[in-house]
């Protein structure tokens, strides 16, 4: 038994997400299904982050084992030519059978980006949120910074959530301003906003409910302080609403 590892990147947008789930379109079924053509083998694929529906991912990490002795750059080479456009296998390899995806990662990293213009390019509409207005990004790193360290990050917490406690280390949360993005060699002018968060581990739409909330303090909604108030609350109702996936990007996963 050989047991691969691989590095993903893919467009979420035509996804229910990563997890596998009945008469939806997924991330994981997609991959499973594509391994089964090239191996005849009826694969359990296992990834480190279950991204939503809609987000994006530049390095997703999977793992599953076969019986097959193909090589792994043949593995990687057959899968990319059968997987859709929107997923790629950047990297294969093989690894222990101790090796578990989710469990042996110390730190997740996600970015997440905003477009404060009324007018967006139509080539960003898949990975930004359009807000449309100037937000007050100082009183978004003022907020932003009472994340640090461990909390109860109820808050922040969406229903449904299967984590077993809601107590998360966060290590990053930075906020950064941008007045144009690249793009196809070319830059689409305009004033972007950059989120970047690290943290052992994410709890259900974690991400996007503290940036949903972050937003409205840069509209000046909730101040800073009653940031403060909700975090310690531990009561999603009393947070902002949930930010759309389109501008959720799982960055990479630190083992």
């Amino acid at each position: 038994m050989r047991y691969i590892k691989l590095l993903l990147e893919y467009d979420g947008t035509e996804y229910h997400g990563w997890q596998s789930q009945k008469s939806v379109r997924t991330i994981q079924d997609t991959l499973k299904e594509k391994v089964r053509e090239i191996t005849d083998e009826k694969v359990r694929l296992t990834g480190a982050s279950r991204t939503d529906a809609g987000v994006h991912a530049l390095a997703q990490v999977a793992a599953f084992s076969t019986e097959s002795s193909l090589p792994v750059e043949v593995l990687m080479r057959a899968l990319n030519a059968k997987l859709p456009s929107d997923i790629r296998v950047m990297n294969a390899e093989e690894t222990g059978g101790d090796f578990h995806p989710r469990y042996q990662a110390t730190r997740k990293s996600y970015f997440y980006l905003i477009s404060e213009e009324r007018q967006q390019s139509v080539f960003l509409h898949r990975y930004v949120w359009r807000v449309g207005t100037r937000l007050n990004i100082e009183d978004m790193e003022k907020a932003a910074s009472l994340l640090f360290g461990e909390h109860d990050f109820s808050s922040f917490r969406a229903s449904g959530c299967g984590s077993k406690h809601p107590v998360r280390t966060l290590y990053r949360c930075s906020i950064a301003r941008f007045s144009g993005i690249g793009f196809m060699t070319a830059r689409i002018r305009g004033d972007f906003i950059k989120i970047q968060v690290e943290a052992n581990a994410f709890l259900r739409h974690m991400v996007r409910n503290i940036v949903g909330t972050l937003v409205e303090v840069g509209r000046g909604n909730i101040s800073p302080e009653g940031f403060n108030r909700i975090l310690k609350s531990c009561d999603r109702t009393s947070a902002g609403p949930t930010a759309p996936a389109t501008g959720l990007f799982l960055e990479k996963v630190i083992y």
